[in-house]
């Protein structure tokens, strides 16, 4: 062991530049021929192009270091001592054994979409890319139910259930480059989980290669009727109890006919209230989105209500440009017209339609606490609702006739089917905004959180003056369930160098999440902990985190498995105060949470 410096920004809640961690001292030759006899040549590298590669996932905050360091920072950051492919779970044994046996950290890498630092290597060790692993091995037609291997893309996935007549019903705007791994390891939602559930909803059993080289098969014949759930013991837990190769999941039919709606609502607060009102009546939509007036400002300046017309019997289906997968997503725009570029031109001080509101980052508070004002002169439509069901056909027309009725008897207006299927067109189009943002000199960012109902309009008014403070900040409501819903925030920034702008995107974060748990939300949806959320694990979970941690000690004895992460104790931290104390959670700890689900 040696201990070596990295970044502050890689431990939150830490103070100063750079903090001490422990790395291993590996023979490096001794270790490629032991990983070659394992794998084989051509599914191992110790290059540096693919170290620095599995260095960082989508991480905001790694991406305004990159930009802003250059090479310098990818040479500064923690790397991984190798990379690794295996593509069977007996390998995936090999390479447990050989870590522990070099006392040499594990990071499992999916897709690497993930945005909290989760498969950031603090200390080194072996990452091990699952995408190798990427076979639908079954659907069970019966049971509903496929086998698929973990490292399996959420995009071939869908095609290759929808070519057999199945949805899983996960649809992140990540599709394109997650995995199906990635997903559990998160607790992920997709865009229609009001009416399929996040993933933990949808996975009947896993099989993992704990931190011991042990092989575990979390369901059974009796698995849904006695004894504890393990399964979900293992979801969410980001790759820190083992790491999953393949999974039962459950599927449903392909939808035979889907519908798509636009309400306006006069302001948040009635669309809530609309919401709670259609889901607590027992009706399922699969797509519910409440976007603020200022969300709906940006989306309305950008003319984006109408769509070309669809046929409303159109399903997922597996030909590029149909269903519930369209073509791939413009990766460059060319000029202002996503809602992102919108809304950075908002922070600048400039929009179009020459709404002038000369206003940069440092009047954030200034701008956010206009835009109720300007969207009302300039939108003039309230807050924007979108509603889209999917299902067999009956149930549907008829599930959609009762939901819209219950809409328009609260208030809401019906705007007709193009801004549904205008959503539907351009949904997956926004993760493909974000790097320009970041090479123009700005950042963006989202945070998702979740609330019961009777804590939500807490939560979005707490958070949004936190970020408001700093940045300018706009959010829409969507996974809504019986018993709460989920907020996703999304800000954008700018400052006049590097350390100013780390130092307000730090600020957005603790003050974002600690307005979270003060008034009992919770502090992750669906995009995980990792890094960027560990040091309020503890004061979200508090005395659950030793059940945690003994799990920990049971299935991964050496803490080899993702070090550093979900704001466990870190073996392979330095010994010094402030890395006790981040362990322990306590930088940002804040009262429990309600019980809406995570």
């Amino acid at each position: 062991m040696k201990v070596s410096q990295v970044p502050a920004y890689l431990r939150p809640g830490m103070r100063g530049r750079t903090v001490p961690a422990m790395t291993v001292a590996v023979d490096v030759d001794r270790l490629q021929r032991d990983l070659e006899a394992i794998v084989g040549p051509r599914r191992m590298s110790l290059r540096t192009v693919d170290l620095e590669t599995y260095a960082r996932d989508m991480w905001p905050r790694l991406l305004l270091a990159y930009r802003e360091g250059g090479p310098a920072a990818l040479r500064d950051a923690p790397r991984p001592h190798a990379v690794v492919w295996p593509e069977h779970v007996r390998e995936v044994v090999a390479l447990v054994k050989l870590a522990r046996s070099y006392q040499l950290p594990i990071v499992p890498y999916g897709g690497g979409s993930g945005v909290c630092g989760g498969a950031v290597p603090l200390h080194g060790g072996i990452t091990i890319d699952t995408k190798r692993m990427q076979q639908l091995r079954s659907v069970h037609t019966e049971e509903l139910i496929c086998d698929v291997e973990a490292g399996m893309s959420g995009e071939r996935f869908e095609r290759e259930l929808a070519r057999r007549g199945y949805t899983f019903g996960h649809f992140p705007s990540s599709i394109y480059c997650s995995t199906v791994g990635g997903w559990l390891a998160t607790r992920a939602a997709g865009q229609l989980s009001t009416k399929y559930g996040k993933v933990e909803d949808r996975v009947a059993g896993l099989t993992v290669v704990t931190g011991r080289g042990d092989v575990i098969e979390t369901d059974g014949p009796n698995r849904a009727l006695r004894g504890p759930n393990w399964t979900q013991l293992i979801v969410g837990s980001e790759g820190t109890l083992g790491l999953v190769t393949s999974a039962r999941l459950r599927v449903a039919p392909a939808p035979q006919l889907r519908v798509f709606r636009g309400f306006e609502v006069d302001d948040v607060t009635m669309g809530v209230e609309a919401i709670r009102r259609v889901l607590q009546k027992g009706l399922r939509p699969a797509v519910v989105r409440l976007y603020d007036e200022l969300d709906t400002l940006m989306n309305s300046l950008g003319g984006s209500d109408h769509a070309p017309a669809r046929s409303r019997t159109e399903a997922p289906s597996p030909p590029v440009a149909t269903g519930a997968l369209p073509a791939w997503p413009a990766v460059e725009p060319t000029r202002e017209d996503g809602v992102i570029d919108r809304l950075l031109a908002f922070a600048r001080g400039r929009t179009t339609k020459q709404v002038a509101l000369n206003a940069a980052l440092g009047n954030s508070h200034l701008v956010n606490k206009l835009f109720g004002a300007v969207a009302e002169k300039v939108a003039r439509r309230g807050c924007r609702l979108i509603i889209g069901l999917e299902g067999a056909r009956i149930r549907t027309e008829v599930e959609a006739a009762l939901t819209f009725h219950e809409l328009e008897s609260l208030g809401a207006r019906d705007k007709g089917e193009d801004p549904g299927w205008a959503w539907l067109k351009n949904r997956y189009h926004v993760s493909y905004r974000m790097s320009p943002v970041f090479r123009s000199g700005a950042f963006v960012d989202t945070m998702e959180v979740a609330a019961s109902w009777e804590r939500l309009l807490d939560l979005y008014h707490s958070v949004r003056e936190a970020i408001g403070r700093h940045a300018v900040v706009m959010a829409h409501f969507s996974h809504a369930y019986v018993d709460g819903c989920s907020i996703y925030f999304t800000f954008a920034g700018t400052a006049p160098d590097a350390r100013s702008a780390e130092r307000l995107y730090d600020a957005i974060w603790r003050d974002g999440m600690e307005a979270t748990t003060r008034v009992g939300g919770t502090i992750s949806h669906h995009h995980g902990v990792g890094l960027l959320k560990a040091p309020y694990m503890q004061g979200e979970h508090r005395e659950a985190m030793a059940i945690y941690e003994a799990a920990k000690a049971s299935l991964d004895p050496d803490g080899v498995f993702n070090p550093g992460k979900m704001g466990l104790r870190d073996r392979w931290a330095a010994a010094s105060p402030s890395s006790h104390a981040h362990a322990r959670g306590e930088y940002g700890s804040a009262p429990s949470p309600s019980g809406v689900r995570r």
